[in-house]
């Protein structure tokens, strides 16, 4: 039986990283939008098996990894200059260094300010910026799909989840990553629906795409546009949210 605390599996040149997941009963192999290759498995599941059948997945995942890869490449970076272009809810707002302003970042009148003072700090105020908004307005626009999904109550934290959108808990609590706060809100909400249903269903099993077309019937044009705007999000390198933004004077 393979051992969960074993280290990842080698196949093919690849690295694929293995995730048991209690209550699976099929193995499910993503590669992430880092390129980082990850195998769900059913708890227990044989190393063997999991390498044959990966195996016979290789055209496949060399093709993903090297479209991921390329994205990853491809990926806007910043130079926090004056008239530079960052998404808030789909929509490009131009930034400008001003010098007072009571927040390192507001944004005001159509423009996303950044403090001057903060300007060596620009990725770290930003992010703390996003993750803000994100913890005043998803819990409002969660709340009426909860209800359509007749999901449990659970906790809603917004932290960086490094490639991914959003995630569960073991104890139920969804997880949003601050970047969604980028996205279009039609995407925020497929965002939204996909981890609450998660609380019903832990797999992408029928069921679980049954209970995302019931609340949101065109979720498939939604998962595609996700993908296209996925690659073009701002993702600083090792930004986190327990980092303290540091500006040359206190706010």
């Amino acid at each position: 039986m393979y051992d969960t605390s074993a280290e990842p599996l080698h196949v093919g040149g690849l690295v694929i990283d293995i995730h048991p997941v209690p209550g699976r009963k099929s193995v499910r192999v993503t590669v992430e939008r880092d390129a980082r290759i990850v195998a769900a498995v059913p708890p227990g599941a044989d190393r063997e098996t999991l390498e044959s059948l990966i195996r016979t997945r290789l055209p496949w995942l060399y093709t993903k990894v090297r479209d991921r890869e390329a994205d990853v490449e491809q990926r806007p970076r910043r130079r926090f200059v004056d008239g530079e272009g960052f998404y808030y809810l789909g929509r490009s707002y131009r930034l400008k260094t001003v010098d007072e302003t009571p927040r390192p970042v507001a944004l005001v009148e159509g423009r996303l300010r950044l403090r001057r003072d903060c300007k060596d700090s620009a990725s770290e105020v930003l992010v703390a910026w996003y993750a803000e908004r994100g913890r005043q307005w998803l819990p409002r626009r969660i709340s009426p799909w909860a209800d359509c999904l007749e999901a449990p109550p659970a906790d809603l934290l917004v932290r960086p989840l490094g490639y991914r959108w959003g995630s569960c808990s073991d104890r139920g609590a969804l997880n949003i990553h601050w970047a969604v706060m980028q996205l279009p809100a039609a995407l925020v909400d497929y965002v939204l629906v996909h981890e609450l249903a998660h609380l019903h269903e832990p797999n992408h099993s029928p069921n679980f795409w049954r209970m995302v077309a019931r609340a949101l019937p065109d979720y498939e044009a939604r998962r595609d546009r996700l993908e296209e705007w996925g690659a073009g999000v701002w993702l600083p390198g090792e930004v986190t949210l327990s980092h303290t933004p540091v500006c040359k004077k206190n706010v």
